[in-house]
């Protein structure tokens, strides 16, 4: 099983480059921009000392303050981002290019509960590793090595709430949990995998960037493109890998339940097309009913 939820993954991703760049270009204008005018504005005469102005050594609290508005900024375009993509992916959604509403709100609150939720875990596990060590000694060391990785499957049971969120789906943390019965470990074993493939991805960015100064050091204007593309390329790759990975576990779980009750792959792509016609119907009498209003006032 594991084997099969890092392959869909792995492909989702390959063959949906151009989706992301196609949905959130708008967002990734808005990237460019506030990297590129926080890095012009951060940086010192005499040029940056690493790659970016994200990873400057801090000097002042205004500073700081600063590069943690930048920091926030960036994480919520990235969840603008990843929205928009598994909208496309998911119910295949022509959004505005640019919302942020409710929808983005609540998937970045289940976010922080997910994070808060695998930070708590993680007090048991280390308590009863340390009993474990106390008792016997080696087993205890590999208890402690093992909880960061359960904390993760537990993580990922609950993380269905996040596409869930993106596609307005009312599903709760409860119902995520249940769901996933029989897929938490091959979630997490995925999830670590993905997760190395994006560290990996931007430290190679970074390489790139970091060798590339040999040739245009001297250069004001490129330190301030390096130093905005960082930050950039780190969120659209971390957009890109978890969003495909979580969309895989969300469109699993709604297949395995489809099989259960006897739908077919037609029965369900037809459910989801009533459902956009559904909701392409409402829309268009929301600005209808928006038109005559409009009309009524110039009256």
């Amino acid at each position: 099983m594991f084997i099969t939820v890092l392959e869909r993954s792995l492909s989702l991703a390959q063959h949906n480059i151009g989706t992301l760049f196609k949905t959130g270009w708008a967002y990734i204008l808005v990237l460019v921009a506030l990297n590129f005018a926080i890095g012009s504005s951060l940086m010192p005469s005499g040029g940056f000392s690493t790659i970016s102005y994200m990873t400057e050594p801090v000097e002042t609290v205004d500073e700081g303050a600063l590069r943690a508005l930048a920091a926030l900024a960036n994480l919520l375009v990235g969840f603008s981002i990843a929205i928009a993509y598994v909208r496309k992916l998911l119910i295949d959604a022509r959004d505005f290019p640019l919302f942020v509403g409710p929808r983005t709100f609540k998937v970045i609150i289940n976010m922080i509960v997910l994070n808060l939720i695998g930070f708590l875990s993680l007090i048991p596990l280390g308590i009863a590793a340390s009993i474990l060590a106390a008792i016997t000694g080696g087993l205890g060391a590999i208890a402690f090595l093992a909880a960061p990785f359960i904390a993760l499957m537990v993580t990922q049971k609950f993380s269905l709430v996040l596409p869930a969120a993106a596609v307005d789906d009312p599903l709760t943390f409860k119902e995520s949990w249940r769901a996933t019965n029989g897929l938490g470990w091959p979630m997490a074993f995925a999830a670590l995998v993905m997760s190395l493939l994006a560290a990996v991805l931007v430290a190679g960015v970074g390489l790139i960037l970091s060798l590339m100064e040999n040739f245009l050091a001297a250069n004001v204007f490129w330190q301030q493109i390096r130093s905005a593309a960082f930050p950039m390329a780190t969120m659209l790759i971390t957009v890109w890998v978890f969003a495909n990975l979580h969309a895989t576990f969300y469109g699993m779980v709604r297949e395995r339940f489809a099989a259960r009750i006897g739908l077919r792959a037609e029965d369900l792509k037809q459910v989801e097309e009533t459902r956009s016609a559904a909701d392409e119907k409402t829309r268009s009498k929301a600005r209808k009913a928006l038109a005559g209003a409009q009309k009524m006032r110039r009256r």
